[in-house]
């Protein structure tokens, strides 16, 4: 991590996509480029002993600001990052720094973001304010929109995060191509042979899945015969799919959703 940190220290982006393993350690490498985006002090930077760098961590900055999930009535997280939190932090951004010479912004689990606050994120990102630097933090960049991701310099911490395994690449791989044949016996064959995983691996399954769709939309990883309304619908049913991940639905119906609506006519979808 700290070759990490040293590589994107010097040159700070003012759209990055932070990218680890873990959500501590996305953050840890967002608040040392936080550091280097607003350090005083001589190169390399961050020096961390300037006024500015030990503020930062700190954690008392008041031209570093986090954004994170907040907590509802009963003191627990929410599940999203809503829009309204996306344009309050836009509403700033475009507010002269108090201290330093330009304002960051740390946005905690940003797959978090809802779609219409990852919306507002992309307007944020496509045309940002003179100064202001934004640092999303994610341990699952396929959750965010692919128009997201293409505005952003990428950082990996150690590739964990940015990369799936090579074995998740080609089970997505599989689904694609069972999608794209129009079999629906090939498609059954394919969901009942999976189901049995375990929910963290079906989470990464859906995000890998994905990545994989939102590539093929900007023509980045060759489509095997999709249409654009067929990649877009597919994104949309596995977006749904973790939806259901995250509020503990069982597995087998995860993929029976997906053996019902995968390819058009079989199902609800659309």
């Amino acid at each position: 991590m700290e070759k990490i940190k040293r590589e994107y220290a010097g040159t700070v982006s003012q759209a990055n996509l932070v990218c680890a393993a873990s959500i501590e350690e996305a953050m840890a490498v967002a608040r040392d480029i936080a550091a280097a985006a607003v350090c005083t002090g001589p190169e390399p930077r961050p020096c961390r002993r300037c006024r500015h760098c030990r503020k930062v961590a700190e954690d008392i900055h008041p031209d570093v600001i986090t954004l994170s999930r907040l907590e509802d009535d009963k003191g627990r997280l929410k599940r999203e990052i809503g829009v309204d939190q996306i344009r309050s932090l836009s509403a700033d951004a475009y507010i002269m720094p108090n201290e330093a010479g330009r304002k960051v912004y740390l946005i905690r689990e940003a797959e978090t973001m809802n779609i219409p606050a990852q919306n507002a994120a992309l307007k944020l990102l496509e045309e940002p304010p003179l100064g202001a630097v934004f640092l999303l933090c994610t341990t699952n960049p396929g959750r965010m929109l692919p128009t997201v991701r293409s505005r952003c310099t990428q950082i990996n911490c150690g590739g964990a995060a940015a990369a799936q395994d090579k074995e998740l690449e080609e089970l997505a791989e599989s689904y694609v191509r069972a999608v794209a044949s129009g079999d629906r016996s090939k498609l059954y064959g394919w969901c009942s042979r999976n189901e049995g995983m375990d929910s963290r691996r079906a989470a990464a399954f859906a995000d890998c899945a994905q990545e994989m769709l939102g590539d093929m939309l900007w023509g980045r990883t060759k489509n095997p015969g999709l249409s654009q309304r067929q990649l877009m619908e597919l994104y949309a049913l596995l977006e749904r799919c973790a939806a259901f991940l995250r509020l503990n639905v069982g597995v087998k119906h995860i993929f029976g959703l997906l053996a019902v609506d995968s390819i058009a006519g079989s199902g609800n979808r659309g």
